[in-house]
């Protein structure tokens, strides 16, 4: 029988409190067949809406979206663009770690060839001097909140330098990453109208020399004890990579007054982790922070570390100083956490450093090859 339907008067007065009384409150079935309504729609939007990655996938670069961590919300680019150190592994590995176990969302670009493919074995302009390398995706250096440089004596165009250059004006932080203080052979930066090496001026080194025997010795890192307390250093023991020692400043020289070292480099003889040290050879300098002031008068907080080849990174406090080191320079020290995972996601067996690309197994490949 059809429930019958009641038609009020033009004139009927309705007692609103009366009727309130009368029902205070929903049926209970009805307040969860709304819950649920909710629960099926607003909530999975929160939820896409919160991972959603702030640069639209391609096959030119890597995307991973952060999870919830510490960094939600957070865009960290990764730039892997050298020849002897496998970055094309490492930026990867580093990018999977802070979005999985930390919640950043990372993008990773790479040095590409002619075939948009990520190519370690491409010349720089002092082999051949018509090399032009190229880094799609330079531009989303503007949105991001961190970059983490690992190049080598790149010649990039024009405008792809302008992306760079913008972002050194930003006041927005940077991590370099090796031959990141070696990273370009192009390069014509200014601040108040004088060049500015990217090495020197904004990381605080330059490459002068290996403190050591090149692809023979390995580093010991040493926390300096004065400095043991910086939150990048919170958790961190045990630092050793096969790369050897940089020199960064000259012989009768220290590191610059503006850098503060937070770990120094004992070369080893030999390529494993409980060899003898070189007694003939003192610590240098491998990790230290300091800031840089770009045109706009904006300051930036800087980490550059000179260890860092991909089996370096398979040593677990050199990721933890790494990572530590990305919250350090995003002011975001205070979400240090001792203990947090610096667990590598995924396959992680990168060839070793060089330039014997033959005998290394070293070819191009599709950025999606190192997803």
């Amino acid at each position: 029988m059809a429930s019958p339907v009641i038609k009020s008067q033009p004139h009927d007065i309705v007692d609103l409190p009366a009727m309130h009384n009368a029902n205070p409150k929903p049926p209970v079935s009805i307040a969860l067949f709304l819950i649920g309504i909710l629960g099926l729609f607003v909530f999975p939007l929160t939820r896409l809406y919160a991972i959603e990655h702030p640069v639209p996938a391609s096959p030119l670069w890597l995307t991973y979206s952060g999870g919830d961590g510490p960094g939600a919300g957070k865009h960290v680019v990764l730039v892997a663009a050298e020849q002897e150190y496998r970055s094309e592994h490492s930026m990867p590995m580093l990018a999977r770690l802070l979005a999985k176990h930390h919640g950043f969302h990372c993008t990773v670009l790479f040095s590409l060839n002619k075939d948009n493919e990520v190519d370690p074995t491409q010349k720089i302009k002092w082999d051949d001097k018509t090399v032009m390398h190229n880094i799609p995706g330079l531009e989303h250096l503007k949105h991001c909140d961190l970059v983490i440089w690992f190049s080598r004596l790149l010649s990039l165009p024009p405008d792809q330098l302008q992306h760079v250059y913008d972002y050194l004006d930003s006041g927005k932080p940077i991590i370099g990453i090796r031959t990141a203080n070696h990273g370009f052979i192009d390069w014509d930066y200014k601040k108040d109208g004088k060049k500015v090496d990217f090495g020197v001026g904004v990381l605080g080194g330059a490459f002068r020399g290996h403190h050591g025997r090149w692809q023979q010795d390995s580093t010991r890192g040493i926390i300096i004890e004065e400095n043991k307390d910086h939150p990048i250093l919170k958790g961190v023991t045990d630092i050793w990579g096969t790369s050897d020692v940089y020199r960064t400043y000259k012989e009768d020289s220290s590191l610059p007054q503006d850098c503060l070292p937070l770990v120094n480099g004992q070369p080893l003889v030999g390529r494993k982790q409980d060899d003898a040290v070189n007694t003939e050879l003192i610590p240098l300098p491998v990790a230290w922070v300091k800031t840089w002031t770009g045109n706009t008068g904006l300051t930036a907080r800087v980490f550059h570390v000179t260890m860092g080849s991909a089996k370096d990174f398979q040593n677990e406090g050199l990721r933890r100083m790494t990572v530590n080191a990305a919250y350090w320079c995003l002011e975001m020290e205070a979400k240090i956490q001792e203990r947090s995972s610096m667990d590598i996601v995924g396959p992680y067996n990168p060839p070793d450093s060089g330039f014997n690309y033959k005998k290394l197994n070293i070819v191009p490949q599709k950025p999606s090859y190192y997803q």
